[in-house]
């Protein structure tokens, strides 16, 4: 009768699936990825700390202001633009920045939305897992790498899914597309999971 006796067994499997916990999502080490998912995933509006924010076009093509030779505020009331001199463009001038005193940034929930479509697959896969990992078929460290890279996938497609609230036409025209949540790939590039063990 020893031989089924499995409660030792079970013990021991059951405290090491509760000495781990799953994290996924931006690195949490990351504090400039982190500050970009919670801008994105609650929406924010962002206040020029002086007189205005300078809001790049395309012309600029990812420079910084004082990147670029020649940059000047044409004069009058309501140029709310940082432009240099081209004699080729309309005016005379191609238009570098636009000056806002704030812009906002719309929420768009991707943490939110993938657990919202996600979660009912996810408690599935969770109460399997455990079965199997009890029956000594699995390993709790198996079991959270095939959730951890199951949730990592569905949040990374729902970023690669989510088109709205659409880009402002300043920020699309200097992507080139309008993903709101893709631009040079680092989000979406950053979903990962790790384990955090309890203390």
């Amino acid at each position: 009768m020893a031989s089924f006796n499995h409660i030792s067994e079970w013990v021991e499997r059951s405290k090491r699936l509760n000495q781990m916990d799953l994290i996924v999502g931006v690195p949490i080490d990351d504090s400039f990825l982190q500050m970009v998912a919670r801008v994105n995933e609650h929406g924010m509006v962002i206040h020029a700390k002086k007189s205005f924010l300078t809001i790049p076009t395309a012309a600029a093509k990812g420079r910084k202001p004082s990147e670029i030779p020649g940059l000047f505020r044409p004069k009058g009331a309501h140029n709310h633009v940082l432009v240099v001199a081209d004699k080729s463009a309309p005016y005379g001038m191609t238009i570098m920045f636009v000056l806002k005193e704030s812009v906002r940034i719309p929420p768009r929930r991707f943490l939110n939305i993938a657990f919202e479509r996600n979660h009912d697959e996810w408690g599935q896969l969770v109460a399997d897992g455990f079965l199997r990992v009890m029956d000594g078929k699995l390993s709790p460290e198996s079991l959270e790498n095939q959730l951890g890279r199951r949730i990592s996938n569905d949040i990374k497609k729902t970023i690669r899914d989510l088109h709205t609230p659409h880009n402002a036409s300043l920020t699309a025209d200097r992507k080139g597309f309008d993903d709101p949540l893709q631009d040079t790939g680092k989000l979406i590039g950053s979903i990962t999971w790790t384990r955090e063990r309890k203390l």
